[in-house]
This record gives structure tokens, sequence and C-alpha cells, in this order.
């Protein structure tokens, strides 16, 4: 019988991801308490951004927050297309600390300036109203003084992307791309 997503992965298959080789079958995303989806090597904090952003830097990886939301199916299909695709979770697991959040969630966050709130009060504070959306952050030290948290942030994907772009996005950042161009500029020259 063929579904929704094996016919999206499907077109996804055949179009779309050549240069990652072929998608293999959507991997089996773990699910927390709350009905997200995660990745069983996503980082499990104390919800300290700072500290959190200090040791994905001690890790030699950059430090992103994905925000999601139970029912998300764009979310769910981060975890079980994307990640499923053995070169995108590679590059991301080994070059980045990502901290999951819920836009809608209730555990307490403390953020880069110390504030403490619920995640929801967060995500409002950062202007999070889709999902996902993946915050990028500078290292520590670069991290700007007396502005504004949003203002801190060094990248902003909202929505998914299609795993060839959603490697794309990592890489952008990773290199620091950010400095120099847009992001739809490094794709038209990475795919030219």
């Amino acid at each position: 019988m063929i579904t929704r997503r094996t016919f999206a992965l499907g077109l996804l298959a055949a179009g779309g991801s050549a240069s990652l080789g072929s998608v293999p079958a959507a991997a089996e995303a773990l699910m927390t308490e709350d009905g997200l989806h995660t990745q069983p090597w996503f980082l499990q904090s104390f919800l300290h951004l700072h500290d959190d952003l200090a040791e994905a830097q001690a890790a030699g990886k950059r430090f992103a927050i994905v925000w999601e939301q139970r029912g998300c199916i764009y979310c769910r299909d981060m975890h079980v297309v994307n990640f499923a695709v053995p070169e995108v979770e590679r590059y991301v697991r080994d070059h980045f600390t990502i901290l999951s959040l819920n836009l809608h969630g209730a555990r307490k966050v403390t953020d880069f300036d110390g504030e403490e709130l619920e995640e929801r009060k967060l995500a409002r504070k950062y202007g999070i109203v889709f999902t996902p959306t993946i915050q990028f952050f500078p290292e520590p030290d670069q991290m700007p003084k007396g502005k504004h948290t949003v203002e801190t942030e060094v990248f902003r994907q909202r929505g998914l992307l299609k795993p060839p772009e959603f490697l794309a996005m990592f890489r952008f950042v990773r290199e620091k791309a950010y400095d120099a161009t847009r992001f739809d500029e490094y794709l038209k020259r990475a795919a030219g």
C-alpha cells in the first residue's frame, strides 16, 4: 500500500537527492514525553544556553536550537527523512550540538542573557512561530555583548528543507559563509 510517507520518500529519492545517493527508508526517530521527535545524539541539557554553547565549543562543534511542536509533520519529516540520510546525519552529528526545544513547552530555560523562562516564553522572546525552526549561534567569544538575544544568532531557518539543502544549510553555518553571502546565494553557487 502506498502511503503519503512512502510516496514522498519515493519522490525525494527520485529527484533532488542525487548528490546524497539514494534515500533510505524512513528512520525511526525517538519520541519524547511531550510528543516531539528527537535523535538519540541530540543534547540532553540542563537548559542553560550559555553552558550549552560553551559545551559545544569545547567539543569543537557549533550550537543550534531546533524548535519543534507536537503533531508537526515537517518536524517528523526532518527526523525520519532528512536525518535518515547517512551523510546528513553524520555531518550534523559530527559538527553540531543540537538542542531541541518545544514551541509550547513549559520547561525552564536559562537564556544567554541569564533570564530564566519557560520554553514557550523563550519562543515568543525569539519570535519563533513556525516549526521546525533552527537557530544557529556563534562561538561564545563571538557572542555580541549588550545585544538583544535574537541578534545573537548567526542564521535562522524556518521550515523544512529537502535533504540536499538541509545539509547545505549546516555547511553554510559551519563554514561561516553567512559572513560573506546569503544562504540562497550560497545554494546557487553550490548547485552551479
